[in-house]
């Protein structure tokens, strides 16, 4: 056994180890006599923001907004509290995340460098919120850098390892999240992020949000049952609502991968059951209300999605479940969407390129998605990349360049591994183009092994190929039309 595999078994094992130690932990507590003491309070809305943003969690929209206008107030009459700074800056980041409103964004940055312009060295709190800040606007070069600083100036602090893995997979470097992983469960006892607790912040043993990542590493490595597993195990360790419901929709996103729409729907509903307010969750229910085939249902959860976190990835799967059901005119409403959100998320700096060439590749100009992704490829290689510029190649006439690129995203090389059925349809029909109908078989049949219901639009293309080549898969009840 090489040191590599030796390494990730470990982690997983220390992972494990520490769910275990929670509960007995937990059950230790449970049995000890607390005197006839009083509990303490519960913390107010700023207390549980601050914690949450403090130790890399998510928080509820009510008390981030409570936490904003706090800290606000405060920096009014106490402008050098530089630590004040970074904590609103973060939570502006935090904000802008949950309510695809970039606008917020902008006003991270000013304060984030407002608390580094005050202290300039040992200011983890702000490296940590640039790091963030970098990885929501999907700039993850300038996330590797100040997560890298992050952790540089607290090594021991486990909460500057989470933005940096988030960095290194949009990066498309999956040894490099492993490595950083690795090091994350190995912090030793006491490794907490500074303040905050919950989620693991205090002390050394992973939590959610570790957990969270652990998860997302081993999807990245192709370990699906390692990688549901770890995600489960950070739903059980989340301290609150909003942090369970974030990791609940990150179960429900596995299962979905998976193929699993009911079980996905499941996780999603749980999510919002944890935190309304977790509109990731009211997409996630759209994605598997549609594959279940229960259409008006997904419409209505798409729609309130979208009006409470516009994202233009939303938009694309909302316009293209229209387009499936023959609504034309709808579809190219939220297409338009699409384009004024991409726009107004530039004006703030953030990157949509990737979901914009996706959508040009198949609903635009082929050519201008290309040139797009070709550009996105040189500052993030990723996987996701490597498939979309691979299909818009093909949408271009490509098939040779884009069988390069839609090898990058399927095999299991460099790292990365994991089982994406879009990536195998991709694959497959830029196997059929090059009149290799062997590969094209193989590739299109793999993509509805791996999920039979990944998309309302492509999957009856799959069959309809599939049918063509002589090769014809089972039509999943209930979900397909």
């Amino acid at each position: 056994m090489d040191s590599g595999v030796k390494r990730e078994v470990l982690v997983r094992r220390v992972l494990a180890g520490a769910v275990v130690g929670c509960f007995v932990l937990g059950g230790v507590l449970v049995a000890m006599p607390d005197g006839d003491r009083p509990p303490p309070p519960s913390p107010g809305p700023v207390a549980r923001a601050a914690t949450a943003v403090g130790s890399g969690a998510p928080a509820s929209l009510p008390d981030l907004v409570a936490l904003i206008s706090d800290r606000e107030a405060h920096l009014r009459t106490h402008p050098g509290d530089v630590r004040s700074w970074a904590e609103l800056g973060t939570a502006y980041v935090e904000r802008g995340r949950r309510t695809a409103e970039p606008k917020f964004y902008p006003k991270a940055d000013a304060a984030l460098r407002t608390s580094l312009k005050g202290r300039p060295k040992g200011n983890t709190e702000a490296l940590r919120g640039m790091a963030a800040l970098a990885d929501a606007r999907h700039d993850f070069r300038a996330a590797r850098g100040w997560g890298e600083a992050a952790v540089a100036a607290s090594p021991k602090r486990w909460s500057g390892y989470a933005a940096l893995i988030d960095a290194y997979r949009g990066l498309g470097d999956y040894k490099g999240a492993r490595r950083v992983l690795a090091k994350l469960v190995e912090l030793p006892s006491g490794s907490g992020s500074g303040g905050a607790s919950g989620s693991g912040a205090s002390g050394g043993r992973p939590g959610a949000q570790v957990s969270v990542r652990a998860g997302l590493v081993y999807r990245d490595r192709g370990w699906r049952e390692d990688s549901a597993a770890a995600l489960s195990d950070a739903a059980a360790l989340a301290a609150a609502p909003a942090e369970r419901a974030d990791c609940l929709v990150r179960v429900g996103e596995s299962a979905w991968e998976r193929g699993e729409a009911a079980e996905s729907l499941r996780a999603f509903e749980a999510a919002l059951r944890a935190d309304p307010g977790e509109h990731a969750a009211r997409a996630g229910q759209g994605r598997a209300l549609a594959a279940l085939g229960r259409d008006s249902e997904a419409l209505l959860a798409y729609q309130s999605a979208l009006a409470k976190q516009p994202l233009p990835r939303y938009a694309l799967e909302l316009g293209e479940l229209y387009e499936s059901l023959g609504l034309g005119g709808a579809a190219r409403a939220q297409y338009d969407v699409l384009r004024a959100r991409v726009r107004e998320g530039d004006a703030a700096g953030v990157n949509e390129e990737l979901v914009l060439g996706l959508f040009e590749a198949d609903h635009g100009d082929a050519g201008g998605a290309v040139r797009r992704l070709r550009g996105e490829w040189a500052r993030h290689p990723s996987a996701a990349v490597a498939d979309a510029l691979g299909w818009a190649l093909h949408r271009d006439g490509k098939d040779k360049e884009a069988l390069g690129f839609a090898t990058r995203a399927t095999d299991r090389v460099r790292g990365g591994g994991a089982r994406v059925a879009l990536y195998s349809f991709h694959r497959g029909v830029i196997a059929r183009g090059l009149g290799d109908d062997s590969g094209a078989r193989r590739h299109l049949g793999e993509a509805l092994r791996i999920s039979p219901v990944f998309s309302p639009l492509l999957v009856p293309v799959a069959l309809r190929a599939l049918e063509e080549l002589g090769e014809a898969e089972p039509r999943p009840a209930g979900a397909l039309r």
